[in-house]
Parts: C-alpha cells; sequence; structure tokens
C-alpha cells in the first residue's frame, strides 16, 4: 500500500510539474509566436495536452531562425569594400516605379536592401521539360562557376542527369556548388553526394539545427531553389530536381509548374542569396563574379527578393498583403497550398470587395491531404466576399504565382500560406514588363481553362466528420 501511495505522490508531483510547464511554454508561446493563430493554437494546446504539447513546441514551436542574421552582419563588416563595390554596381540600375507601386519600391529597399532594377530579361519557363532543358543548356554553357540550391534533390533519373552535367563541369575546370535542404532532399542517398564529392562538386545541406538556437527545430526549411550561371544568367521558381517534376509520378502526373530565367543586375541578388545561405552552411564566402551584365533590349524592371525566419519583421508576409492591397482591377493567384494567414486572408477579402478580380488556382489533386483540407474551411469567407476558386483538374498544379492588375507578376517558391510567410526560407522574382505581363496572364488564362470553378457552396452539404476534420485541419494551420 506504501508502494501505491508514494507512486501517487510521485505522479501527481510529476502531472503538477508538467502542467506548470505547459503553462509557462504557453506563455512563451503568446510572447513569442509570430501570428495570433500560432499563439492562440500552441497555447491551447500546451495547457490542455502539455504531455503531447510540450516536445512538439520545442521542436516545431518557433519561428525565428536565431544567428543566421547575426553571421551575415559579421561577414558583411568582414567584406566592405566588396559588399560596397557590388552595391554601387548595382545601384546604377535602380528604377523608380509608377507611383501607385512606390510603396513596393521602398519595401522592396526595406526588406532586401537591393532595389528594382532595370536592364533584366525574364523569360517564363513552363513545366519541367521547358524548366530543365533551359537551365541544362545554361550549365552547359558555363565557363567559370554553377551554383544551384534546390530544396528536394532526388536520386533518380532526373537527379543523375543533372548529377552528369554538373560533373562534366568540374572535368572542365568550371567550379560547381550545390546546396541542399536536409529535410526536403530526404530521398538523396548517400552514393549520390558521395559521387558528386568523389568528382569535385562541392555539395552541402543548409544545416537548419546550425547554433544553439536551432539545435532542436524541425520547423525550418530552405525552400529556395536558386540556378546562377557565372553570375550572369539565373533561375527560380517552383520546380525541384526530381522525375515527378516531368510527370513521371504516378500518383501527380501529369505536373504543373512553372520557373523564371532572368538576366541583368537581378542576378547579383539571386547570387547574393545563394552565397549567403552557402556561407551559413560551410562557413566560406566563395568567390563570384560581380560585374552586372544588363539587358538594355528588352530593359525590364525587376526585383529578387529572398525572405525567411531570420528576417527581423516577417517580410514575405508584410510584401505580399501589401502587393495585394494595391491591386485595382486584378489579383490572380496560382498556389499549390492555400493555408493563409488572417493578415492574408484580411487582404484578399477587401480587394474582392473593393471590386478587384480575385480568382485562387488550387490543385484538384492534392499531394498533402491536411493541407488540402485545411482550405475547406476558408469557403464561406471566400464566398461572402465574392473571391473565386478554381481547382486546376490534371495531375498537381506546384505553381506559385502572382499576377496584379497590368503591372507586376511574381514567380517563385512562395506558397499562399503560413509556413513560407512565416518558416520557410523562400525567394521570389518580381517582374515589371509589359510582354511578360502578357505571357503570364495567358498561361494562366490556359490554366483557368484547365481548371473547374468550385461551388464554394459545396462545403455546406459535406458531412459533420468532414467539417470537423477541416476545422481541425484549420487551428493547426500555423505549422501545417
Amino acid at each position: 500500500m506504501a508502494i501505491d501511495i508514494n507512486f501517487l505522490k510521485l505522479y501527481s508531483t510529476t502531472a503538477l510539474l508538467v502542467h506548470l510547464l505547459g503553462i509557462l511554454n504557453a506563455a512563451h508561446a503568446v510572447m513569442n509566436v509570430r501570428s495570433s493563430q500560432g499563439a492562440i493554437a500552441w497555447s491551447i494546446s500546451l495547457i490542455t495536452f502539455p504531455w503531447v504539447a510540450m516536445p512538439l513546441y520545442w521542436i516545431l514551436g518557433r519561428n525565428q531562425f536565431h544567428g543566421y542574421a547575426e553571421v551575415m552582419r559579421s561577414v558583411f563588416n568582414k567584406h566592405k569594400e566588396l559588399v560596397r563595390h557590388g552595391y554601387e554596381e548595382l545601384m546604377e540600375y535602380k528604377t523608380a516605379l509608377p507611383e501607385h507601386l512606390e510603396v513596393l519600391e521602398r519595401l522592396a529597399e526595406r526588406f532586401s536592401g537591393i532595389p528594382f532594377t532595370c536592364g533584366n530579361a525574364a523569360e517564363l519557363l513552363i513545366d519541367g521539360e521547358q524548366t530543365y532543358g533551359a537551365i541544362l543548356r545554361a550549365i552547359a554553357a558555363a565557363t567559370d562557376y554553377v551554383l544551384l540550391q534546390s530544396y528536394i534533390i532526388n536520386d533518380d533519373t532526373s537527379g543523375n542527369q543533372f548529377k552528369q552535367a554538373l560533373i562534366a563541369k568540374v572535368n572542365q575546370n568550371v567550379r560547381v556548388y550545390v546546396l541542399y535542404d536536409e529535410i526536403g532532399s530526404k530521398k538523396m542517398t548517400r552514393a549520390y553526394m558521395r559521387s558528386l564529392r568523389e568528382h569535385g562538386v562541392q555539395v552541402s545541406g543548409f544545416r537548419t539545427t546550425k547554433g544553439k538556437g536551432n539545435r532542436f527545430q524541425l520547423n525550418f526549411r530552405n525552400h529556395r531553389k536558386i540556378i546562377v550561371v557565372d553570375g550572369e544568367t539565373g533561375f527560380v521558381g517552383g520546380l525541384n530536381i526530381g522525375d515527378e517534376y516531368l510527370g513521371k509520378d504516378p500518383k501527380l502526373s501529369p505536373w504543373r509548374d512553372t520557373h523564371l530565367r532572368i538576366k541583368g543586375p537581378s542576378v547579383q541578388r539571386l547570387q547574393v542569396s545563394f552565397l549567403q545561405d552557402w556561407y551559413w552552411a560551410t562557413g566560406k564566402l566563395l568567390d563570384a563574379r560581380w560585374v552586372v551584365q544588363p539587358d538594355l533590349k528588352t530593359n525590364a524592371t525587376a526585383l529578387v527578393l529572398p525572405t525567411g525566419p531570420a528576417d527581423s519583421v516577417p517580410a514575405c508576409n508584410l510584401f505580399y498583403v501589401n502587393a495585394i492591397n494595391l491591386a485595382q482591377t486584378r489579383l490572380w493567384i496560382a498556389s499549390p497550398y492555400f493555408v493563409p494567414d488572417e493578415s492574408t486572408l484580411s487582404a484578399l477579402k477587401l480587394a474582392a470587395m473593393r471590386g478587384v478580380d480575385v480568382r485562387i488556382i488550387l490543385p484538384n489533386h492534392p499531394d498533402h491531404l491536411f493541407v488540402y483540407l485545411c482550405s475547406f474551411s476558408y469557403y464561406n469567407e471566400m464566398r461572402s466576399a465574392g473571391i473565386k476558386f478554381y481547382r486546376f483538374k490534371e495531375g498537381f498544379m506546384h505553381q506559385k504565382i502572382i499576377l496584379i492588375d497590368r503591372d507586376l507578376a511574381g514567380v517563385g517558391t512562395v506558397n499562399l500560406d503560413n509556413r513560407s510567410f512565416f518558416l520557410n526560407f523562400e525567394v521570389m522574382g518580381y517582374v515589371i514588363h509589359p510582354s511578360f505581363i502578357n505571357r503570364v496572364e495567358k498561361m494562366l488564362q490556359d490554366d483557368l481553362a484547365a481548371s473547374i470553378s468550385v461551388d464554394l457552396t459545396e462545403y455546406d452539404q459535406k458531412p459533420l466528420w468532414f467539417k470537423l476534420i477541416v476545422r481541425i485541419a484549420r487551428l493547426l494551420s500555423p505549422i501545417l
């Protein structure tokens, strides 16, 4: 009997301690989690289910990536002359935006340090064959170096095609650097990495758990897809490296995606993003070309905007919301996921209510079921505001596009969800040029023609169990 009493005392003390720790962690969440959604979701979970929620919070709860900004300031201070020279070169191509877009110009300099520039060329690349073909041709033409960063690199036919292309350049005395995300590239085998290294390719994971403050965190991802060749040609967009991006995954085929090829001053900003991430991962500053090669024939205005959880403010979310607020006649967005935070949701609804043609294209066939279910929770709010939803019918749509009026088009890695806005390292390319806007418009018109218009009242007809799962998914949206 004494043993039972001692056990009960121990259990009661432990339970009390765990619940007190849960309350303390809930207070930490309220004080530190950036979004109100996230703070509420975590605090309720930590108070109600501390045994389960606390370990998850310690691993997944942070949205501030520690150490990155300090490391970048340190390396910039060590190389002030190089930074100054590159900055001054880029500032020669700084260009003023139309008056109604001036706020984006100010935000670009505030968040990126580098403004919108003229002298750019931008080419839309649609789907895997066109994108991979353009990238592999650019790699084959490299004479000095290739910088390749991808969230996912798979050890499959496509992955090996890229591997052989990179090894071929090393054999021609071209420097090659490959950066990947360890969680995204979990299917990349050790043999694949070993083969690259044995042939002289420099390879590194991004190391999202580097540093004391990040050691146990699994919530951060480097979702960027960047390729820079000789400092002159750059690529950014939705496609990673793997067979599924060529439509070879039977469950998700055909795969619908979009990438962007750029030339001109904006390539330099893309290059800086890669070099920063490489320095974080390896502690090494790479030698790169900093001479701008403008395309004065096309002379497009463009901005490359890298964002991430190391930013002092949620730059990705703030820039995106401001862009939405500028829309006067048209706002078309294509995204594989729709899990917006409250500020983005409010901006979308306000745009529709002031008469903007707001259309959101989502996939009809999901790759992540829980995220797919979460999107249904917004149907009633979207319907009341007048937002039009479309579901891409065939295969999986993975592109990340925003088109605003006849003014601005964005192509990059940012999904319409909390993870992209607050937790991932992302990068977008924004272009202001009539012919590019026309190409994006035509592409999205084709996508809309291949989509079904969603009857937003269908959610009302769903069974209770479905609505319950949808609401649970909505509660968990800050960490989806």
